[in-house]
C-alpha cells in the first residue's frame, strides 16, 4: 500500500506563552502543499526501515514512521512490515516533513490493517508523535492552538497564486530557534490575518521565529527580501525555519543566487 505524505506552510506563527511543562504555546495557520513524500508499506517476516531520496540525518529508529507503528502495535497487535520511505520534502525546513511522514503512517496502517480508529482517535495517537503531527491526519487548512495539537478547520485556498520555495542549505534546530524566543499575546489572530486580502499580511501575519533566526542566519532575511523583491504578494520563513516562501501573481524567476538551494515553484 503507498501513501503520499505532504508538506505544509507555516503561515503566521506567534508564540505566545511557555508552558510549565517546558513547551510553548502558539498560534498558527497550517497550510497543506503539493509537496509529497512517498511512503510504501509491505507484509514482512520483521519491521524494517528503508530510506531513499533527500538524506536524514538521526538514527533511522527514532523515524517517526517506525515510532508510529510501535504506537499502534501497543494497542492493536500489527504484523512486521517492510516500510520504504522516499523523503523529498526538505529536512530542518519548517515543512513538517517528519511530521506528515508519521501521521500519514497512522493513517496507512490503520486502513492498511483496517483498525477503524476515527480521525479523533488517530489525532490523540499523532498528539504523542509530536505536536504538528495532528495537523496531517486531516491534512486541510486548520488554525492551531496549544503547542500545535488544538485544531480548528478553516476555509482557505491559496490555488490561484504563484507559490515560490527557496530552502538554502541551512540547518536550524527546534532547540535553537525557541532559546531566543520571548512569547508575547497577540493583538489579532493568524486565522483572521488570512481571511483578508493577502496584500495585508505582509503588515500583519508574523513568524516570531524569524527575529531570533534571521541575525543568527542572515542568508535568511535576504532570501525573504528577495522574494518580496520580486513581486512576492507575501512572503515569510516557514516554521522555525529554514525555508522561505513566496505567493505571487505573476510567475516569479528563479535567482542565479538560489543556486545552491532547494528551490520549488507550484
Amino acid at each position: 500500500m503507498i501513501i503520499y505524505p505532504r508538506a505544509k506552510l507555516n503561515l503566521g506563527l506567534n508564540i505566545v506563552e511557555k508552558r510549565s511543562d517546558g513547551y510553548h504555546n502558539l498560534e498558527t495557520v497550517f497550510y497543506p502543499i503539493n509537496i509529497h513524500d512517498t511512503l510504501e508499506v509491505e507484509p514482512s517476516d520483521s519491521l524494517r526501515l528503508q530510506l531513499y531520496g533527500v538524506p536524514l540525518e538521526g538514527d533511522v529508529n527514532e523515524n517517526l514512521v517506525l515510532k508510529a507503528w510501535r504506537l499502534l502495535n501497543n494497542d492493536h497487535p500489527l504484523p512486521p512490515v517492510n516500510i520504504h520511505l522516499h523523503k523529498a520534502i526538505p529536512s530542518q525546513a519548517g515543512m513538517g516533513g517528519g511530521s506528515s511522514d508519521g501521521a500519514f503512517m497512522l493513517r496507512l496502517l490503520n486502513e492498511l490493517f483496517q483498525l477503524n480508529l476515527s480521525n479523533e482517535e488517530l489525532i490523540k495517537k499523532a498528539t504523542l508523535l509530536g505536536a504538528d503531527c495532528p495537523f496531517f491526519i486531516t491534512d486541510n487548512p486548520a488554525y492551531a492552538e496549544g503547542i500545535g495539537e488544538k485544531l480548528t478547520p478553516i476555509s482557505l485556498d491559496l490555488s490561484r497564486y504563484h507559490l515560490l520555495i527557496v530552502k538554502p542549505p541551512v540547518a536550524v534546530s527546534t532547540r535553537e530557534a525557541f532559546a531566543h524566543i520571548t512569547p508575547r499575546s497577540t493583538e489579532i489572530q493568524c486565522r483572521e490575518i488570512v481571511q483578508q486580502d493577502i496584500r495585508s499580511w505582509r503588515e500583519l501575519l508574523k513568524n516570531d521565529f524569524e527575529d531570533s533566526i534571521f541575525p543568527q542566519y542572515p542568508r535568511l532575511k535576504e532570501i525573504k527580501e528577495q522574494l518580496y523583491q520580486q513581486g512576492a504578494l507575501y512572503a515569510a520563513m516557514s516554521g522555525s525555519g529554514s525555508s522561505l516562501y513566496g505567493f505571487f501573481e505573476k510567475t516569479p524567476m528563479i535567482l542565479d543566487a538560489w543556486s545552491d538551494c532547494y528551490v520549488k515553484l507550484l
